[in-house]
């Protein structure tokens, strides 16, 4: 069942167009991706779907319902965390969990949302004394206090350190498992790869890739490299005539071999048969941001993938 549709989405300011007939839909239950650069058009289409923006173009259905026409009904089905939203600086943790559980008919349990999300020891801090995580924590928090079946997450982890980055994640991954849909909005390809379930690659206002983003991945550059230095000589030859290798360098005291398919196996196995060790073995592969690149650098994979 699709809890979101999204049909030939189009946004202008004035005249230029920062959304161009942009079109996907999200499964109940996933987690989707909306990546790109800052400026792509991500966060004016989230904010179309959250009906805080009227679309020029195109239909736009949460629920079944228009976003627009039928916010009222989808205010309290919809949890929202916008990439700019703040609390006033003396407002405490409480305090704004109260106001906005005022918001809903039967919003969830505060001292339980509290618990799950690790603001026990903040309940009485004030706004502007919150550490990054924490602001980020209590925003899922108000985005999650109304028991939504949607939750629209925007820039979520923008500007936390590591820690913060991945404890959030977490966060993200345990919304899912409450079966929430989640629609999650970063620039960030790490971040993408590691949690959704499906991503849009927006670039310019339109989805240049629309996939898994292990397909986007492989689809893109499908190319694996094994880095090692063998305890016995093992000549280029031997290696380059192995199946779906495509090529074999040397890097200092190191030998490269690049390929496709079952490229690891093939080396892995000629290593063994051979009795040679491969010292500081790495497996390399193609990133999400590995195949941003190359779709944008390249107009013809990335028609094949939108």
């Amino acid at each position: 069942m699709n809890v979101i549709e999204v049909t030939g989405l189009t946004k202008r300011y004035d005249t230029r167009t920062v959304v161009d007939k942009v079109s996907f839909s999200v499964e109940e239950g996933e987690i989707f991706g909306i990546l790109g650069p800052n400026g792509a058009g991500k966060t004016t289409t989230v904010e179309s779907i959250a009906g805080l923006r009227r679309p020029d173009a195109g239909t736009i259905r949460v629920l079944g319902l228009d976003p627009v026409h039928d916010r009222p009904r989808l205010r309290s089905m919809v949890g929202v965390q916008l990439q700019e939203s703040e609390l006033p600086d003396r407002m405490t943790v409480d305090e704004a969990l109260t106001l906005f559980a005022s918001f809903y008919r039967n919003p969830t349990d505060r001292k339980a949302l509290v618990g799950e999300l690790g603001l026990e020891a903040a309940r009485r801090t004030a706004y502007r004394n919150l550490s990054g995580g924490q602001k980020q924590r209590l925003s899922i928090a108000l985005a999650l206090i109304g028991r939504p079946r949607v939750a629209i997450l925007d820039e979520l982890s923008t500007g936390l350190d590591p820690q913060a980055r991945r404890e959030t994640w977490q966060l993200i991954e345990s919304i899912r498992d409450r079966g929430v849909t989640v629609l999650l909005v970063t620039h960030l390809m790490e971040e993408a790869q590691r949690l959704a379930d499906r991503v849009a690659v927006f670039a310019d206002g339109r989805v240049i890739a629309l996939d898994t983003p292990a397909a986007i991945v492989a689809h893109a550059d499908p190319e694996q490299r094994l880095r090692f230095r063998p305890s016995a000589p093992v000549t280029d030859d031997e290696l380059a005539v192995l199946p779906d290798v495509r090529r074999v360098e040397r890097v200092g005291g190191q030998v490269v071999v690049a390929g496709t398919g079952n490229v690891v196996q093939n080396v892995t196995s000629l290593l063994s048969r051979r009795g040679i060790v491969a010292h500081e073995l790495r497996i390399e592969q193609a990133t999400l941001d590995d195949a941003y690149l190359a779709l944008t650098a390249s107009p013809r994979t990335a028609k094949e993938l939108a």
